[in-house]
């Protein structure tokens, strides 16, 4: 098959969250099982001038988006087997950032358009073109309003991925012909709840929707979980499924993982004790190994149940524990975190930045890692924790539920804990339970064994989605 994934990052040229672990692996996958797979996305300024060196320039032409003749320019990369496609305009994509801009809504448009205008341009008229998220679900729109009954458009199928359904592409009606170019008698396909509703018109217009998880893909269907979507989903249940994500098993290797100081593995798992060692050292916390470590890595939002630490902070600090904290998000989140970092500095540390080389530092050398989501698509951090041999503490919802199975001392079955409730306190006891598997070291040795013997690999969730391009 013939496949066009169309993203609004990717590595290994952007990425700001999971999407782009997701545009990077998955293509991989997909070319390694002997598919023709291409990725289209923009050419921002953000992009690190070696990524960018990869890059060789094909070809620029002008579209019309509405009154606006378009500048495009191609450039194509490739990368482990797979063909990127960069969309240079540097009005839209020459930004501080990604995301963010006041003119979102105008940029992603003009990129959705540039996704198709380039197949005759590239001379690559897909099987399926898979959007993912609300910058890339104009896609389906565009395609079945304007494109057609072009040559080479006629059976193009689509699939939509949605990663996070709290971000949907809103904006006032009054954009849809100026902003986004399309006709008047389209309002139905994209109106939703009094506005424009990118992600709502992808659901009705692509041929399969999918999530993350199959958890999730049922969570949706709930209004607690939709953020106003539930409606439009419901009555379309029948193109609506669920594939679990995998991670890069080559890049999250603690065998060969150049961000971590002691090489190990399955077999050897007792040297990740020397991580730990390092890590706390570098930190400036007390060097010693019986003392467990939890770590956190992600965004400190409400959606990552990073306020589900606040009543229990103070209790859990009393515990002989050390907690480190990596990334940034809300400010009153963060300075929640530089606060305790403060009242705690002798056994916690919280770092508001990004890192990937921490990041990698904390999966390699924490005992436990956190991850208390209100509501999580997939997750990737408790996959990359298992593979390890970290154990995940997690809320029991959407990816978590589905790749964290609760450890069990009776039969030594598991691979980390979970808590059903979103509360504070039932949280903190699932910390309790997993501190008690940590000190008991046989336990502890056999669940770190069935987490590093998992497949998180991109091999199983690749044949599904080969399945579900076949069925369209």
């Amino acid at each position: 098959m013939k496949i066009l994934f169309a993203a609004a990052e990717a590595l290994p040229f952007i990425k700001v969250g999971g999407l782009g672990d997701v545009a990077g692996a998955l293509p991989k996958a997909l070319v390694a099982k002997g598919h023709d797979v291409r990725v289209v996305l923009p050419l921002y300024s953000s992009i690190r001038q070696e990524m960018r060196d990869k890059c060789r320039y094909l070809k620029y032409f002008y579209f019309m988006h509405g009154w606006r003749n378009s500048y495009c320019g191609i450039f194509e990369a490739e990368v482990d087997g797979v063909i990127y496609y960069l969309i240079d305009n540097e009005y839209y994509f020459r930004r501080r950032a990604p995301y963010g801009e006041f003119d979102d809504g105008e940029r992603f448009a003009y990129f959705s358009r540039a996704v198709l205008e380039i197949l005759p341009q590239v001379d690559f008229f897909p099987d399926i073109i898979h959007a993912n998220d609300w910058h890339t679900a104009a896609v389906p729109i565009y395609l079945d309003c304007q494109y057609r009954w072009r040559e080479g458009y006629e059976y193009i199928r689509t699939v939509f991925s949605i990663h996070n359904i709290e971000f949907q592409g809103k904006y006032g009606l009054d954009t849809m012909g100026t902003v986004f170019a399309l006709p008047p008698d389209w309002v139905s396909v994209i109106e939703h709840d009094g506005c424009l509703n990118l992600m709502k018109g992808a659901i009705e217009r692509a041929n399969a929707v999918t999530t993350v998880s199959e958890s999730y893909a049922n969570e949706i269907l709930d209004p607690y979980f939709s953020f106003g979507l539930d409606s439009i989903l419901r009555p379309r249940g029948y193109k609506l499924s669920g594939i679990v994500n995998g991670i890069d098993v080559d890049t999250f290797n603690p065998a060969t993982d150049p961000m971590i100081p002691v090489h190990y593995d399955i077999n050897t798992r007792e040297k990740k004790m020397g991580n730990k060692l390092a890590l706390q050292k570098e930190l400036g916390l007390r060097v010693d190994g019986n003392v467990p470590m939890i770590g956190m890595v992600g965004r400190l939002t409400s959606q990552k149940g990073i306020d589900l630490m606040y009543p229990i902070m103070e209790e859990l600090m009393k515990k002989d524990i050390q907690l480190v904290v990596l990334g940034t998000g809300y400010p009153e989140i963060e300075d929640f975190m530089r606060f305790c970092d403060a009242a705690y500095h002798d056994k916690m540390r919280s770092m508001i930045t990004f890192s990937s080389s921490m990041a990698q530092k904390i999966y390699a050398g924490a005992d436990l890692f956190l991850m208390p989501s209100k509501s999580e698509p997939c997750g990737l951090a408790q996959l990359i924790s298992m593979r390890y041999g970290t154990i995940p503490v997690v809320h029991a919802v959407g990816g978590l539920k589905d790749t964290v199975i609760p450890y069990n001392p009776e039969t030594g079955t598991g691979t980390g804990v979970n808590f059903q409730s979103y509360n504070s306190w039932d949280m903190y006891n699932a910390i309790e339970r997993a501190l008690d598997i940590w000190y008991y070291r046989e336990s502890r040795d056999r669940i770190m064994f069935n987490g590093m013997s998992g497949d998180y690999s991109w091999d199983v969730s690749a044949e599904k989605y080969i399945r579900l391009y076949e069925s369209i």
